[in-house]
């Protein structure tokens, strides 16, 4: 999965993620800023996508 895709969030972690961003524009960030603090805060709270999937490794 290459940096920046975010296919394997959920519709959930979307959502959550552009509401925050929204928070984030209305108080004066910039948007590029809004999104990124945004997505890490839905990694923080969920550490990541939740879809299966991956590099495609099998663990030893």
């Amino acid at each position: 999965m290459p940096q920046g895709d975010k296919s394997k969030y959920t519709d959930k972690q979307q959502r959550q993620a552009e509401h925050i961003e929204e928070s984030y524009e209305k108080k004066g960030v910039p948007a590029d800023e809004a999104e990124a603090r945004a997505w890490a805060t839905v990694n923080k709270q969920d550490g990541g996508g939740k879809k299966p999937g991956g590099s495609g490794r099998k663990k030893s």
